[in-house]
């Protein structure tokens, strides 16, 4: 027994204790709000699963946090072609489509076609641009490193590399399974990595300047998707379509207005527990923020915002004193990606952002997604155990 202690303070002692704890906290936080938010269902799949996913990301998190991601970016031609399989995975009959998007791998489809049952109820799929995406921060961070060891990032033969690589995962993505919502976020990514890499400030403008204006061309030429375009001008005006492209987030900012600064009560939500086709929808994912202001208020909602914060806050705080710059960049990449989702998800639940379907980070449901984000913070944990003493960063 003494031996199994000390072997469990070694291991705790090699990671971030603090990263951890947030972690853990957040997503349990997040289970107690699947389990209401699922209630009405009758059914306790979902929290079974989000607890099996907290299991795997556990040990995915002190596994990564013994890794060192210099050996891991030097097979970077092996993570690439593992990023790029994995997305051309979603066109074999593995992939699945969902609200549009085929952006999912299981083998439900595949048991609906043979009419084996244990294959068509299988709970579990995985969503390939959520993996892929902590393989490409790595990538990125690798590159920028060399780029910056090597060579100027601040002139323009030097940053073609960088964006041609961000460039092709996002086409990648957004071509094979059509899921805008995960594009943005690799390119959100990006910007915030090649930021701190010290690129130019006048490239960073003209590229963001640029995509601006292709966005305003596609919108003035109507080469959107009708669904899409809808979207937009449901927030742009809350009263158009309110049965059609503005009724998810109609229905969210109602739950959350409704719960006020204490909530209704945890599983006594009245759209949460209903089971009328007009109550909020994806409650239990892309709304799980209004499932939690209209049963636990507006204090709840602040809870997640501070335990999300806290998270975001503690990656930058070891980029900071990260031993060298690709680790620094890996943990800026990984905060980024915490802040876009974050926001978006949030900002479409307050009627801020169009739905593009990103879920809150830790605290909607879905295995995979907490599976990486564990893994993600590992990750982190492995850089700030190999970060720089405290008597050089002072």
């Amino acid at each position: 027994m003494g031996r199994l202690r000390e072997t469990l303070h070694d291991t705790l002692r090699q990671t971030d204790a603090v990263l951890l704890a947030l972690c853990t906290l957040s997503t349990l936080y997040g289970m107690v709000l699947i389990a209401s938010a699922t209630n009405f269902r009758g059914t306790f799949k979902y929290v079974t699963v989000q607890g099996l996913g907290l299991l795997i990301g556990l040990v995915l998190y002190f596994f990564l946090s013994s890794i060192d991601i210099f050996e891991l970016a030097k097979k970077w031609k092996w993570l690439l072609g593992f990023n790029v399989g994995f997305l051309l995975l979603l066109l074999t009959p593995l992939g699945q489509t969902r609200n549009g998007n085929r952006a999912w791998l299981g083998v439900n489809d595949i048991g609906s076609r043979l009419g084996v049952g244990f294959l068509k109820r299988f709970p579990v799929t995985v969503q390939p641009a959520e993996v892929v995406k902590v393989f490409f921060i790595v990538l990125l961070a690798h590159q920028l490193a060399l780029l910056r060891e090597n060579r100027d990032l601040r002139r323009f033969e030097h940053v073609i590399q960088p964006t041609a690589h961000m460039l092709f995962m996002v086409g990648l993505i957004v071509v094979i399974s059509g899921d805008a919502g995960s594009a943005l976020v690799y390119l959100f990514i990006f910007i915030c990595m090649v930021f701190a890499a010290g690129m130019a400030k006048r490239w960073l403008a003209l590229g963001i300047g640029g995509g601006v204006a292709a966005f305003l061309a596609v919108w003035e030429l109507d080469l959107l998707p009708g669904y899409m375009r809808d979207r937009f001008l449901a927030v742009l005006d809350h009263s158009f379509q309110p049965e059609g492209a503005g009724f998810q987030q109609t229905r969210g900012m109602l739950a959350l207005g409704s719960g006020e600064l204490t909530g209704q009560g945890l599983f006594q939500g009245t759209q949460t527990q209903s089971t009328n086709v007009w109550s909020i929808p994806e409650r239990q994912t892309d709304f799980i923020f209004s499932v939690c202001g209209e049963e636990l208020g507006f204090l709840g909602c602040t809870l997640i915002i501070l335990l999300l914060l806290a998270i975001v806050v503690r990656c930058l705080l070891v980029a900071r004193d990260a031993a060298t710059p690709m680790e620094s960049y890996v943990c800026v990449g990984m905060a980024s990606m915490l802040i876009f989702q974050t926001i978006a998800n949030i900002g479409m639940c307050l009627f801020l952002m169009p739905v593009i379907g990103l879920t809150l980070p830790f605290f909607s449901y879905g295995g995979s997604s907490i599976v990486t984000l564990f893994a993600a913070m590992g990750i982190v944990s492995g850089v700030k155990k190999r970060s720089r003493p405290e008597w050089l960063t002072n």
